[in-house]
């Protein structure tokens, strides 16, 4: 009767105050809902950079100073089962706490007087490893019974299980399973023996213990009785046990891999840091087999560069098919904090040197202004004051375009980037990828071909890996051209820049056949006999390579290309120092051909015939035949059919001895001789038959002959100075100008000229046709008479140097 009116009155209770219990229990509800830390974890991590296998070639310490790995998706098994045997038994079957657990740990602290287990279930740490620093006292660990719920209710068992071991201490400042592999044991966590797995299991409940020289029997102990649990558990068989338990324990954390760190701090600097101090774990492209020993191979380069006071290095390998960066050495590791050892060369724009050279090559045979032996002008030049000169400081008066990029003639190729233009090949370098143009064209003028730019390492190996695609993807595409084939490299896994595959009949930037012309030429590039193995490299693989040097041998450039790879090395000082013998065929060229010794080799690349016409040439010049010359048939790019027909091939007229040159004013047109005759301008001519004795000069004409219709400058040209140039001329200790050597150059040398200066005579030269003169500053105009009559006119300026 008595429980019957305690029952009326709970009901009556319940009914009248049945909203306010409503709105109770619902906020209750929704607190318990929402209990969870969001997110659970939001300490600072580290930033991971991994090899293409997942193995680790650099990390940088997180924001509080914890080797704290990203979050782990996945746990090794053999960790999972030893935190689980050691830990939490019935952790797949809980929800959050164990009972028998609590049970147990309250028998065990009354039975020993204090406190040794809390009985708390792997969920249960996983909170109070998220509610930092709270106190373990009854009324918390009620908290993280309730939170540990919930937890149940939001993760699942192999989220909790990542979450524990992400975030689990290791001693010192090592947090989570993925940092104290590596620091303890210097591998990935799947690659764990069961003695290691055992010990990292064990020490999350003792972190202390893994300091050398601290209770180091006590973490021996309590890892073998885990193993002996999980032998008897028959987790592990008996000879696993065995061998487990003779395993030492790490003396103390290793340093971390430090394989490419430039390419961390890179990777680091390019916007892969997310909200707050996350940071992402990065699967790069670097193969770390290649990494390690490049590592090795550059420490021992640069060993050698020191001795010349070379103390920067930097070696860069790209894969062509796909633009994956297969090595990333931004600086020798053996460089040195007092040389700079943090600053990433390969970032660095540096003076180009001739690296650009054969781009301009490839873009003139594009468009079909030279053919690969088309002459080229290669004699002392001076324009608008500027002076460039070859390396060797000599001239061939004229040079084949091809054999000019493979000598690496700078003369020429002033001339040639005269005729292309400097403002289109400034803009096409843009479009070849090359970022560090941010000045106009003017501004960097016709030095722009001789280093008179800047461009950086990755740049200039990603275009070259543009030219190889594009000639590799030729018959892959049916003659076919890409538009994505000049695209910047890839050092993630995982890039999320998407490309057009747009196909096009004409290639965008360069064509196969263009490029395969410039690589024929770049492969005929000299190698010295005296650099190492170098001749026994040659016979066994081929590669087109380029080098350069900077002005003021500042920075030594060299970068290959096969149709796998593309190597990029260059050496120097980062603080731009520049030094003697830092010379592009000497300081780099000998490494590029070292790392390519350690890269497979490869098939050459097939020419690409099917955009390949034939083309008779005359074989002098080089340029399309005329009738009257000798003539070669040769393969030739598609748009070198629009090359202007040879400039040097004429029609003579001869008597018939073919001693003389004749006309109608000392020979009958029937008596005449008509002959093809290969003829160069008189400078041209002058340096040309020094290098080439076979050259047969003009004949002159015979002393009969009227002359008058005659051009004197087909007969005489100025070597120096050319007209209207401006003459700095420095001043000796005595304050008189000093002399200047003027050289000019006659089609018939045996021919006595007669020199003039400001209208009056001054003297007379045969055969070797220079006089050293002493002019006052100001405009003068030298005046030059031979004796046939011919006249040469020069205006010049002399300009005081102090």
């Amino acid at each position: 009767m008595k429980f019957g009116q305690q029952k009326k009155k709970l009901i009556a209770f319940f009914k009248k105050h049945r909203i306010k219990l409503l709105i109770a229990f619902t906020g209750l509800l929704l607190a318990y809902w929402f209990c969870l830390p969001s997110p659970l974890f939001n300490d600072p991590t580290c930033m991971v950079l991994e090899a293409r296998d997942g193995s680790l070639l650099g990390a940088r310490i997180s924001a509080d100073g914890q080797w704290r790995f990203p979050h782990m998706d996945t746990i090794p098994a053999k960790f999972q089962k030893a935190i689980i045997e050691f830990e939490d038994r019935r952790f797949f079957s809980h929800p959050g706490f164990d009972p028998l657990a609590f049970v147990r740990a309250i028998r065990q602290n009354l039975k020993n007087g204090s406190v040794v287990s809390g009985g708390s279930t792997l969920s249960m740490q996983v909170i109070r490893m998220a509610r930092k620093g709270k106190s373990r006292t009854i009324f918390e660990k009620v908290i993280e019974v309730i939170l540990a719920t919930r937890l149940e209710i939001k993760y699942s068992k192999r989220e909790i299980m990542a979450f524990y071991a992400s975030n689990a201490p290791f001693g010192g400042n090592v947090v989570g399973l993925d940092a104290a592999a590596w620091r303890y044991y210097g591998k990935k966590p799947e690659n764990l023996s069961w003695g290691e797995a055992a010990t990292l299991a064990v020490l999350p409940n003792s972190p202390g213990l893994i300091h050398p020289g601290r209770n180091r029997n006590a973490l021996f102990e309590k890892r073998n009785r885990l193993l002996t649990r999980l032998f008897e558990s028959k987790m592990i068989d008996e000879t696993t046990y065995q061998l487990a338990i003779e395993e030492v324990l790490p003396d103390k954390p290793h340093p971390l891999p430090q394989l490419a760190p430039h390419l961390l701090n890179r990777a680091f600097s390019e916007n892969f840091r997310k909200a707050g101090n996350q940071f992402t774990k990065i699967k790069s492209t670097i193969d770390p087999a290649l990494q390690l020993r490049l590592n090795e191979l550059a420490i021992r380069k640069s060993n050698n560069l020191k001795g010349n006071e070379i103390h920067n290095l930097a070696i860069l390998v790209l894969e062509v098919e796909t633009g994956n960066v297969l090595a990333y050495i931004g600086n020798a590791p053996n460089t040195g904090p007092e040389n700079g050892e943090d600053v990433d060369i390969i970032k660095a724009p540096r003076s180009t040197g001739s690296i650009l050279k054969p781009f301009l090559y490839s873009m003139l045979l594009n468009e079909g202004k030279i053919l690969p032996s088309s002459l080229i002008s290669d004699i002392p030049t001076q324009i608008s004051g500027y002076k460039p000169e070859n390396y060797l400081e000599t001239y061939d008066g004229v040079v084949p375009a091809d054999k000019a990029l493979s000598r690496s003639l700078n003369v020429p190729f002033i001339k040639m980037l005269q005729d292309y233009s400097v403002e289109k090949f400034h803009f096409n370098l843009k479009k070849l990828g090359i970022t560090t143009l941010n000045k106009p064209a003017k501004h960097y003028g016709l030095t722009l071909i001789l280093g008179g730019a800047e461009a950086s390492l990755w740049d200039l190996t990603s275009a070259y890996s543009g030219m190889a695609r594009t000639l590799g993807h030729f018959y892959q595409n049916n003659g076919m051209y890409r538009t994505d084939e000049f695209r910047p490299p890839n050092y993630l896994e995982y890039s999320k820049k998407t490309f057009d595959l747009k196909f096009l009949k004409q290639a965008p930037m360069l064509s196969a056949d263009a490029i395969w012309f410039s690589f024929e030429a770049m492969e005929e590039v000299q190698r010295p006999t005296t650099q190492g193995e170098w001749e026994r490299f040659e016979s066994s693989r081929r590669i087109a390579w380029k080098t350069g040097t900077s002005f003021g041998f500042r920075d030594a450039w060299a970068i290959g290309i096969s149709p796998k790879y593309v190597v990029g090395i260059w050496a120097g000082n980062a603080d731009g120092e520049g030094r003697p013998g830092l010379v592009g065929v000497y300081a780099a060229a000998p490494i590029l051909f070292d790392v390519f010794n350690l890269l497979p080799p490869s098939r050459w690349f097939d020419a690409p015939y099917d955009a390949m016409k034939k083309l008779q040439v005359c074989k002098q010049s080089g340029y399309p035949a005329l009738e009257y010359c000798e003539k070669d048939t040769i393969y030739v790019n598609e748009t070198g059919l629009n090359t202007l027909p040879c400039p040097f091939h004429q029609i003579v007229h001869l008597d018939k001895t073919r001693q003389w040159q004749v006309n109608s004013s000392c020979e009958t047109p029937s008596s005449m001789l008509n002959a093809s005759w290969f003829i160069l301008p008189p400078v041209e001519e002058y340096y040309f038959k020094m290098r080439n004795p076979s050259y047969s000069p003009l004949p002159p004409f015979r002393r009969d002959c009227d002359l008058e219709d005659a051009k004197s400058s087909a007969l005489m040209q100025m070597i120096y100075p050319r007209k209207g140039a401006k003459i700095y001329v420095p001043t000796d200790l005595d304050g008189k100008l000093s002399r200047t050597v003027f050289k000019m150059a006659h089609r018939n040398p045996e021919t006595l000229v007669y020199w003039h200066l400001d209208n009056e005579y001054i003297g007379q030269t045969k055969t070797f046709h220079e006089l050293e003169l002493n002019p006052t500053s100001g405009k003068h105009k030298l005046t030059l008479v031979d004796e046939k009559g011919n006249r040469l006119e020069l205006e010049f300026e002399v300009i005081a140097k102090n």
